[in-house]
């Protein structure tokens, strides 16, 4: 069995590493993963993120805007439905969208930024429901509006994954009721993160992902330098501490959600 990166964005990785061959990329990422999610940020870039995707079988694509995108860049549902279907032998989830305050804390919540932050995100919502595909949530210094924008939406018709989580416990209970995954990045292998640690241990196998968020978020023992797709082992290894059990175990139940979640089966 082969590890899974739920989460990375390939097209954005430094590939001077790999002789600046895209193709030198994905061949290693292929050695040691079965699946690897390229995550869409904005749809100017999506027609490359689409490609990338194709270069391989075992790559797979979604499609959003990210919410630090600027305003500028809008969609509807009907544009991301047809991007979507136009492109369903790739095109597995919506996103990631959600809300992102990080830059503008401090701002009042009712703000005009994160008005049209919010309205993108009922987009996506929709948009995924329309077409009966995940969600992936991207959240930061937002979870309140967050969770709030999914139950009014009815985000549990789509289901999907929290991202990158970092958030506590029992935000994390109130996303899996709305039918929404928990994924690690290597956040979770940084000494200092104790409220991620805290949830890694109590999140139900078979609610579990694991991501790198490459070229962000590298593990320990790279922790600061660029990430990439296969440095997802040492995210499964420090959950496998974490949860007191065997790397192998975490590498088998991440597999299984991930192809639940992104295939339906």
């Amino acid at each position: 069995m082969k590890l899974i990166d739920s989460h990375c964005h390939l097209d954005m990785i430094d590939l001077s590493a790999f002789d600046g061959k895209m193709d030198n990329l994905i061949a290693s990422c292929l050695q040691e993963l079965d699946f690897l999610l390229n995550v869409s940020v904005n749809l100017s870039s999506f027609p490359q993120i689409l490609q990338t995707a194709r270069r391989a079988d075992q790559i797979q694509a979604s499609v959003g805007i990210h919410p630090c995108y600027d305003r500028e860049e809008e969609t509807t549902v009907a544009e991301l439905s047809k991007l979507a279907r136009e492109n369903s032998d790739k095109v597995v989830a919506i996103g990631e969208c959600g809300l992102d305050y990080h830059m503008n804390r401090g701002v009042c919540p009712r703000n005009e930024h994160f008005l049209w932050q919010r309205e993108r995100f009922r987009t996506h919502i929709r948009a995924a429901i329309d077409l009966r595909l995940p969600l992936i949530i991207h959240t930061r210094d937002a979870i309140v509006d967050t969770l709030a924008i999914m139950r009014e939406e009815q985000a549990d018709k789509a289901g999907g994954v929290m991202h990158c989580y970092v958030e506590n416990w029992e935000y994390a209970k109130q996303a899996m009721e709305m039918n929404f995954m928990i994924s690690f990045s290597g956040i979770v292998s940084f000494k200092n993160a104790r409220v991620v640690h805290d949830v890694a241990r109590r999140v139900p196998d078979n609610r579990l992902l694991i991501e790198t968020d490459s070229p962000y978020l590298a593990p320990v023992p790279y922790r600061g330098k660029p990430n990439q797709p296969t440095y997802v082992r040492h995210v499964a290894q420090a959950l496998a501490e974490l949860r007191n059990t065997e790397v192998d175990h975490i590498i088998q139940i991440t597999h299984d959600n991930y192809q639940r979640l992104f295939s339906g089966a």
